[in-house]
């Protein structure tokens, strides 16, 4: 049955809405448009925080050039509840559509009301909507009447037509059943035509459609019955079978359409006398979204069906060109033999000319065994069409076996050269790789959030008042959380604890998730009772409102594995009070959050529109690195593939067997949502060879070759980069450049400049991460699982993403310990105060006159910031904006940055340190390797301990100041504090800080070696070293 699309807009109600009746009140309705269909709600009588429940209703069409494709909605306070004269404008909102979602993932969502003009004032509020997409099923029509009561009212016919309004009244009951019998059965009517080519036109066909001839041999005195609806063409098939004659070298013979109208007569191809100028005039048409990479030439093969082969086994199409030979898969059987099959032959030049071989073999089985020659058809590459990419498909033709058992065998098939633009491409069979090329969408992933609040009657009543420890155990598949023990003597224990989860979407009914209480005794933890809930029944939400909280009954359910279902035998009075939501306010991370690639939440209604677009163009590898043994002639070899990971979007090319330079020549587009993310492209060395050849490596992971990543906030907009990048691999044995991958990267902007700009203002990671923060710790266990999920449903897909790319592509072990990445680490530290430290350093070589220019120009704007300070501010802006276009000459430019060997620290890392990090947790080394690791880490632990304590005395100084452990220095202190108030009280703090800019910038021979009294003061101030033991 067909189906209509509608948009429900559920009203629920509305807070804080601004009094505008005159009496501090406002009695609220609210109007919807949507592609000009205007809906109303009922008026709430004098209420500022109005509650509807009303759901209305619009049609969803397709786009419209007169609407807009946004929902607006208006409130309005209404005149007739009140003293004022007109419909007083309370907020408007304004939704594209693009933030709508399908029925069952709804969720209250409560929009801030806006303004409609500028000078407007008094607008506030909130208004609660629920918004989706609902299918419904359109009934079927009623049928036609009958025709028959019409005649009775006419005068009676002549006799000669008397019979025909009863033979009228049956043909269309036949029509409407014949095209069931088409949709049931599609290959059935080719046939028809094909057994009767040769006798012509027949009685049958004229029965079959009677509809045409009807009307003419009707009589005008007959008013005509209501027409019935038109079926659908019933020779459609056999006219597609019958457009074209079996074609030979020899003979080209008349074909008959089943009309009994002359076809028209095929054509050969014509010759094209330079290939090379066709490709060079219709590389200007071809589609702009391959603009990034170079064209890559393919000769393009179709192979359909055949019909009237002598056999009844399972026939194979070979085809051969340049030096590649590929076959097909067994035919199915049916009226014809199908195939519908693509294969795709690189051309290594637009210029070479070669012979293109198709011929059919028998096959007595499906193994292919005892095969022999049917036929075959040669073509001349040279005289075959290009076909541009703006073009339709080309339509097969039928061509004339010849030289084989089949005298009369005909094959469908059409042939043409394009590039990898063509629609054809991603799906035909390519003899130089594999592997296909797809796109993949990471699953839509959730935060699940548990409030434990209380349990109840967990102890029978006859227990004594004894404290006994409750745990409750949530599990989520391979997830698993506890609650903090309860110590409890009345039988209930409160708790009021968060469990988070990580749930992907499409939820089925078997995924649930399973509570269990548990007891904790000094021989071990003991369940009393598990409750089980279905993710389907958790209620979803956008924002920290809360949720409707529900008991639960712990039962002693146990699992039969035999029939894998749950059975309770045994019931408790125990029950669990927990309040159960899907958190679509948040951004699950599966990325780490300095290289991630999509900061948006996970709710659809809380996207913004997207600021641009990035077009990723990867086009090959250079100089590849051989990492396995080719099992057919021993020599080193390498099946290279790429992934790139942008959002929730992923793309694999294809993989390109045994090359060292493959060449991929192919183009994605993702969409930018934020521009301070990162584009991760990665190269990968495949062994599904091996699996195909049957090797004994089939089972190894694939072998990572490199990555690269590209910062979207670093390229300008329009611009084009077209690098090749450095393939690195770090392992236990050292660093190894393995070759080098090129690419084409281009950011177009969509939205304006001001919008751009505005993205730059706004929080990195969505509200709810402000709202109800999660814990460091608790984030990186969140985004292990949300890793484990992704990883495990994309292995699921058809060809598989492996575990181990995923893992590499989102750096699931970036958190691993590593002595190299501490003293990474360090050293940007230390780089960053390199700034600050020349800052003191040029200040200490002006206070010692080093360079006596430098310091009069100093005293003088001393002079100025001091007798002007409203000039401080204003001067340190424009030193930092000189600083800035003096750096403008030193900016990045091309290539775009890529990783730093010298900044990792991976050339000079020691092996020892490098297999301490590739190691395992626990480790699986030796005890003499655990053990010299442990105490090179106690010498570091050694000094981290010293500059730790250096802080805390320090600051354990500032703090005996004031706290009399020193009385004296203390002293001292309180009653320099009192002279120095009294002092700048008295005296202009214009001239106390003159005096100290010039006593502290005095000349050398005013200067004495020895420390200040200050310094020597501060030195002395006693800390709490000397307490600890």
């Amino acid at each position: 049955m067909s189906t209509v699309q509608k948009l429900i807009v559920e009203v629920v109600d509305a807070r804080n809405l601004s009094p505008r009746d005159g009496q501090g009140t406002s009695s609220p309705y609210m109007v919807a448009d949507y592609y000009g269909q205007r809906k109303r709600t009922k008026t709430v009588v004098r209420d500022l925080n109005p509650t509807w429940n009303e759901a209305l209703e619009f049609n969803a069409g397709k786009p419209s050039e007169v609407f807009q494709d946004v929902l607006e909605i208006n409130v309005f306070h209404d005149r007739n509840h009140g003293p004022t004269r007109r419909n007083n404008f309370l907020g408007r909102l304004r939704l594209n559509s693009a933030q709508f979602v399908k029925k069952g993932e709804e969720a209250l969502i409560y929009f801030p009301l806006e303004k409609k003009h500028l000078f407007e004032f008094n607008i506030q509020g909130d208004i609660g909507l629920k918004i989706y997409f609902s299918e419904e099923v359109i009934p079927p029509p009623p049928p036609t009447p009958s025709p028959e009561p019409e005649p009775k009212t006419e005068p009676a016919p002549p006799p000669e037509a008397s019979v025909e309004p009863a033979a009228e009244s049956k043909p269309p009951e036949k029509a409407e059943k014949e095209p069931e019998k088409k949709d049931g059965q599609p290959e059935n009517s080719p046939e028809q035509p094909e057994t009767e080519k040769d006798s012509g036109e027949s009685p049958v066909d004229q029965d079959q459609q009677p509809e045409p001839v009807a009307p003419e041999g009707r009589n005008e005195s007959i008013p005509p019955p209501p027409p019935p609806p038109p079926p659908p063409p019933v020779q459609r098939e056999a006219e597609l079978d019958m457009m074209a004659a079996s074609v030979s070298n020899k003979s080209m013979p008349e074909v008959k359409f089943t009309g009994g109208i002359n076809g028209p007569k095929p054509i050969r191809r014509p010759l094209s006398g330079d290939l090379q100028s066709e490709i060079a005039s219709a590389a200007s048409i071809e589609r702009s979204t391959f603009d990034l990479v170079e064209k890559m030439h393919y000769l393009f093969v179709r192979v359909v069906k055949a019909r009237s082969l002598p056999t009844n086994g399972y026939p194979i199409v070979k085809i051969s060109a340049s030096n590649h030979r590929i076959q097909s898969k067994p035919a199915r059987k049916a009226i014809f033999f199908e195939w519908d099959q693509i294969f795709a032959f690189p051309r290594d030049a637009p210029e070479s000319s070669s012979i293109l071989e198709i011929s059919v073999w028998d096959s007595s089985d499906v193994a292919q065994q005892n095969s022999f020659f049917l036929g075959g058809i040669c073509f001349d590459t040279s005289e075959i069409l290009l076909r541009d990419p703006p073009d339709s498909p080309l339509a097969p033709q039928w061509y004339r076996l010849e030289g084989g058992g089949a005298h009369h065998g005909d094959l469908m098939l059409a042939t043409w050269v394009g590039t990898q633009a063509d629609e054809s491409f991603h799906d035909a069979w390519k003899t130089d790789t594999n592997a296909r090329a797809k796109v993949y969408q990471t699953p839509k992933l959730w935060y699940l959030r548990v409030t434990v609040l209380e349990a109840q009657d967990v102890l029978p009543i006859t227990t004594s008042f004894k404290e006994f420890s409750f745990q409750l155990k949530a599990q989520l598949g391979f997830q698993t959380l506890r609650t903090k023990p309860a110590v409890t003597k009345n039988g209930t224990a409160f708790w009021n604890e968060d469990l988070v989860f990580v749930a992907a979407e499409p939820s089925s009914e078997t995924e649930h998730l399973e509570f269990t209480l548990e007891i904790r005794q000094q021989k071990g933890s003991s369940s009393l009772g598990n409750a089980v809930v279905p993710l389907t029944a958790v209620e979803r939400r956008v924002d920290d409102r809360k949720v409707a909280s529900r008991w639960f009954s712990m039962e002693n359910n146990f699992r039969d594995e035999k029939i894998k279902k749950w059975r309770s035998p045994i019931n408790s009075r125990a029950r669990v009070h927990l309040r159960l939501c899907f958190d679509g306010g948040y951004h699950v991370m599966d990325e780490a959050a300095h290289v991630s690639s999509d900061f948006r939440p996970t709710a659809r209604q809380l996207w913004k529109p997207a600021v641009g677009i990035v077009e990723l163009g990867i086009i090959g590898c250079r100089n590849l690195v051989p990492v396995k043994t080719s099992a057919v002639d021993g020599k080193g070899c390498t099946d290279a593939y790429c992934v790139a990971k942008y959002g929730p979007k992923w793309v694999r090319t294809r993989t390109v067997s045994d090359s060292l330079d493959p060449r991929w020549n192919e183009q994605y587009t993702f969409q930018v949502f934020d521009p301070c993310t990162v584009l991760t492209i990665g190269v990968f060395d495949s062994f599904e060879s091996c699996e195909i050849d049957g090797c004994k490596d089939a089972t190894r992971p694939d072998f990572r070759i490199g990555k690269v990543r590209v910062r979207i906030s670093t390229l300008a907009a329009g611009k084009v980069y077209r690098n090749a990048y450095p393939l690195f691999v770090l392992s236990p044995v050292g660093m190894k450049k393995m070759g080098e991958v090129e690419i084409a990267v281009r950011f177009v902007r969509v939205r304006p400049t001001m919008d751009m700009l505005h993205v730059y203002s706004q929080p990195l990671l969505p509200l709810m991460h402000h709202i109800q923060p999660l814990g460091v710790v608790q984030q990186d266990a969140l985004r292990n699982a949300a890793v484990k999920i992704v990883a495990e449903h994309l292995s699921r897909s058809e060809p598989p993403l492996r575990r181990e790319v995923v893992l590499y592509v989102l750096d699931a072990d970036s958190n691993a310990f590593s002595m190299r990445k501490v003293r990474v680490n360090y050293y940007r530290i230390t780089n960053v105060i390199a700034n600050v430290v020349d800052v003191f350093n040029w200040v200490d070589n002006t206070r010692t006159w080093k360079n006596p220019t430098a310091t009069v120009l100093v005293h003088a704007l001393l002079v100025m910031l001091v007798w002007f300070p409203d000039l401080i501010i204003p001067t340190l802006a424009f030193y930092v904006f000189v600083i800035g276009a003096w750096n403008y000459r030193f900016r990045l430019r091309d290539p775009l940055p890529h990783f730093d060997p010298k900044l990792s620290l991976a050339e000079t890392v020691d092996r020892d340190e490098l297999d301490e990090e590739f190691d395992t947790l626990p480790s699986c080394r030796p005890p003499d390797a655990a053990r010299a690791r442990y105490d090179k880490l106690r010498m570091l632990g050694a000094k981290v301990q010293t500059t730790l304590g250096d802080l805390a005395t320090q600051g354990e100084r500032v703090q005996a100041l004031v706290t009399w452990r020193d009385p004296r220095a203390t002293g001292i202190f309180v009653g320099l504090c009192f002279v120095v108030a009294m002092i700048l009280y008295l005296i202009p703090s214009k001239m106390v800080a003159m005096t100290f800019g010039f006593y502290y910038f005095r000349h050398p021979i005013f200067r004495d070696r020895m420390p200040s009294p200050a310094l020597n003061f501060f030195r002395r101030l006693p800390s709490l070293s000397d307490r600890i033991m």
